[in-house]
Parts: C-alpha cells; structure tokens; sequence
C-alpha cells in the first residue's frame, strides 16, 4: 500500500471541497422529460406528504407513498436502467409496506368489536374524554354482547324481578309503569334500571319496584352486577365515571317526573320548591283537618310561611269522613296528588 505525501492529501481534499461546494455550471438544459411514470410517482409523494398525524394520518402518507416508490421502480428499471436507483426505491417501497402492516395491526388491536359499540363509544364515552382501552374494559365486563328485547316484552316487573344486573339502552323506548299507572320513558343512551342500582349496597339484595316494558324493538348492554362491582373496585377511574353517569341519569329520570305534576293553573311545579313536602307527604296530614267531635278545624298556617297564605283544597286529596280509609288507602297507592295553586315565595 502506497501512501501519499501530506501536500498531496491536502490537494485532494481541496478539490473534494471544491466539487461539493461549487456546482458545475450546466451548459444547458435538456428538452427531454423523464416519462409518465417519474412524474406520476413524484406526484403521489406530493400527494403523500399532505397526511396528517396519528394512526389514519400514518396511514395515509404510506398509503400514497408505496405507490409512488413503485412508480420510481419502474421508472429506473425501464427508462434510466441504474440498478443503485432500483435498489434504493424498492427498499423504500419494502419499509412503506412493512408501516402499512403494522398500522392496519394496531387498528385492528386497538378497535371494537361491533359497529354498536363504536357508535356507544363515539356518542356517549368519547364526548367524556374516556380513553379506548377503558373502553373496552367496560365492554368486556359484558362480554361485547348486544342483547335484544321484542316490542310488548318486558325487562323488569314490580315486585318479582331481582335487582341483579345494571342496562344501558342502545336503541328503542322503554315504558316505565307503577301499578299499571304511566311514569315515563326511558330513551336511547339512557340507563334503564340506575335507580334500583343506586338504592342498593354491593352486599345487598332487592327487587324492582317499577314494570319496565319495551315499547319497540329494543337494543341493550347489560352488566351482571358481580361483575361491574368488580370492575369498579379494581379501577377507581371507572368508578368515577360510572357515579357520574348514574348520577345524570338518575336526575333525568326525576326531571322526567317533575314535568308530569302541574299545579291547576298550569305552571311546571319545581321539584326544589319546600311547598312539594305537602304534596307528596299528605298520609301524615290527612287527620289534621278534622278535630276529634267532627268539626273541620282551620287551615294549618307553617311558622315559615311568610305571606301566611293556606292552601287550597284539592279534589284528589282525601278529606273528612266522606273518603273514609279506603280513599286514604286509594291515594297513597295511587299517583302524587296535583300541587297546590299557591306557593310562597322563597
């Protein structure tokens, strides 16, 4: 082996820098173009580099790159025959194939299920900011099952069904009757049985006090109650979200009630006003309007009523002797009475 002489070393250097720093002047330019196909893979990389971030805009960057890296290809294989410029485009084209496999991998790991499901999540779990693996977390507690119930069928009766499971409606309207008596409905995204959820401890047992039928055809989830209790002891973020849920849902539900009790002038009594304690407590102020010889005594006046104003009488509620026990007995089982026609001013 041969070694240069140092001047030598740096002559060559020099002229090293010189190549690469000073551009050789071009004598002129050619009228020839580079064929269809190097301007059609040039023009799916410009189209390439316009995706965005995250899974689907990786995915569509390597998706318009794989075939611009082909047309290269073909473009270096059949115009210019250089087997470096092959060499290097199908290299690129193997890594841009290799990404696209990997990115359809982790959509398929990271989805749902069931077209269902990702409609729940989108509507309901995505707006709360509820992360996809918590998601389906969730859904695992009901083994990704939809359940399905026929209008006229019924999913609960007062009295006989235990409280054993907690639902939530995908699809349909669910009737809710006391008694035979209409109380509301429960709608899609809505939880069917969180009260009786809510009224029970984890060790404790019960039965609905209400008759849930469908009124259509009805698509659900359902949590065995064993298991979501599980669930929410293990993950206190599920926990939260759950309590809040429930609490929305279970405040829906008595809004619901509020609008169906109307005062005889029409107004929308509010369910906060003190004056609703008359209304819905009356089995302990049935007797004291009737002294004990059978004369009517006065008005009750409350100590904290300021404009000192009675209620009037009402013809659902009992009075005297002329409804007797059974009236007494017909309006605690039946509906809440209507609500007074004055109420004080807080």
């Amino acid at each position: 082996m041969t070694l240069l002489p140092f001047s030598d070393m740096i002559e060559q250097n020099a002229t090293l820098l010189e190549n690469l720093f000073s551009a050789p002047v071009c004598n002129g330019w050619t009228n020839n173009t580079e064929g269809a196909l190097y301007h059609l893979g040039n023009a799916f990389l410009f189209l390439g580099y316009m995706g965005g971030s995250g899974a689907y805009g990786c995915l569509f960057i390597f998706g318009f790159l794989t075939p611009s890296f082909l047309c290269l290809i073909l473009w270096s294989w059949m115009t210019i025959c250089g087997p470096d410029a092959v060499t290097w485009n199908l290299l690129l084209l193997l890594a841009c194939l290799m990404q696209i496999c990997h990115l359809l991998y982790r959509l398929h790991k990271e989805g749902l299920p069931s077209e269902e499901l990702t409609d729940l999540y989108q509507a309901v779990y995505l707006p709360l900011g509820v992360p996809v693996q918590v998601f389906k977390e969730i859904s695992g507690a009901f083994e990704n099952k939809v359940l399905e119930m026929k209008a006229g069928e019924t999913y609960a009766v007062e009295g006989k069904t235990p409280i054993d499971r907690l639902s939530f409606l995908l699809s349909g309207r669910i009737n809710v009757s006391l008694e035979g008596q209409f109380l509301h409905y429960i709608h899609r995204h809505q939880f069917l049985d969180s009260p009786e959820w809510e009224s029970l401890r984890p060790n404790e047992d019960g039965k609905f006090q209400v008759t849930l039928t469908a009124e259509e055809d009805c698509r659900y989830v359902s949590w065995r109650r064993r298991r979501l209790f599980s669930l929410l002891s293990k993950d206190r973020y599920v926990c939260r979200l759950f309590a809040v849920m429930l609490g929305y849902d279970i405040a829906e539900k008595l809004y619901n009630l509020n609008n169906k009790l109307y005062i005889k002038s029409g107004v929308l009594l509010d369910i906060r006003l003190p004056s609703l304690y008359h209304v819905l407590a009356p089995s302990s102020q049935s007797g004291e309007g009737e002294a004990p010889d059978g004369t009517e005594r006065p008005p009750h006046r409350e100590p904290d009523n300021p404009t000192g104003r009675t209620w009037p009488s009402d013809p659902e509620l009992p009075s005297g002797g002329d409804a007797g026990s059974r009236g007494t007995a017909r309006f605690q089982r039946s509906r809440a009475p209507l609500a007074p026609t004055d109420t004080p001013k807080l």
